[in-house]
């Protein structure tokens, strides 16, 4: 029996609703501006697949990356969601939108 499928949907769901939680937390905490940096972690991760000894390895890293890749891209439209106040600012960040 071939569980590769089954593993990828897991890894694809987790990476998926995770990805949600750590996009709202990380602009509550930090801000949007660090989008460039979670883009170049996940472009390496994205390399990282290319270089994976196997194909479970490749698609968990494939999969993780593409979830990274596009978290980075809402970071910014998550910051505007707060900004609409959709989302709570918080207002210990340093001009943070809470500091108003």
């Amino acid at each position: 029996m071939n569980l590769t499928g089954t593993w990828t949907a897991l890894v694809l769901l987790l990476a998926i609703g995770g990805g949600h939680v750590w996009v709202v937390k990380l602009e509550y905490y930090v801000g949007a501006r660090i989008w460039r940096l979670v883009l170049a972690f996940g472009l390496v991760l994205a390399l990282l697949s290319l270089l994976a000894p196997n194909f479970p390895m490749a698609v968990i890293l494939g999969v993780l990356a593409g979830s990274i890749i596009w978290g980075a891209g809402e970071l910014p439209e998550q910051e505007e969601r707060v900004q609409r106040g959709l989302f709570p600012a918080n207002p210990k960040r340093v001009g943070g939108e809470g500091q108003r």
